[in-house]
C-alpha cells in the first residue's frame, strides 16, 4: 500500500484519528541511518496492506515537531511509531528500525 506524505498538522491529526493499526516514519532525507530505516520500512510495506505515512522532519519541522508533542515522545530521526486508536502502541527509532522489528510490533 503506498504511504502518503504529512505536510500540515491537519494532515497528522486526520491520520492519527482514523481506525486501525497505522505506521507513522519520521524521515531525515539527509541521513544515511534514516535512509536504511527508511529502506527497511518500504520493505515491510511492500507485503503489507496497513496505512502508513511519512513526515519529512527538516521539509515539515512544524508537522514533526506537533507529532513529538502529540505522541510525548522525544523527537528522534529515523523514528516509527505504531498508532492504534489514536495512541502510540510501540515506537522506535535508528537501527532498530527493521523489517522485522515492525512485523512483530504489527503482532503484538
Amino acid at each position: 500500500m503506498a504511504q502518503k506524505q504529512l505536510h500540515s498538522t491537519e494532515e497528522l491529526d486526520q491520520f492519527v484519528a482514523e481506525a486501525g493499526k497505522r505506521l507513522l516514519f519520521k524521515h531525515s532525507t539527509t541521513c544515511p541511518i534514516s535512509a536504511a530505516a527508511y529502506s527497511e520500512f518500504q520493505s515491510f510495506l511492500q507485503e503489507s496492506s496497513v496505512p502508513a505515512a511519512v513526515i519529512h522532519v527538516i521539509e515539515d519541522r512544524p508537522v514533526s515537531n506537533a507529532a513529538a508533542e502529540r505522541f510525548a515522545i522525544k523527537h528522534e530521526s529515523p523514528q516509527i511509531f505504531l498508532l492504534e486508536g489514536g495512541q502510540v502502541k510501540w515506537h522506535t527509532s535508528h537501527w532498530k528500525i527493521t523489517k522485522d522489528a515492525i512485523a512483530e510490533a504489527m503482532k503484538a
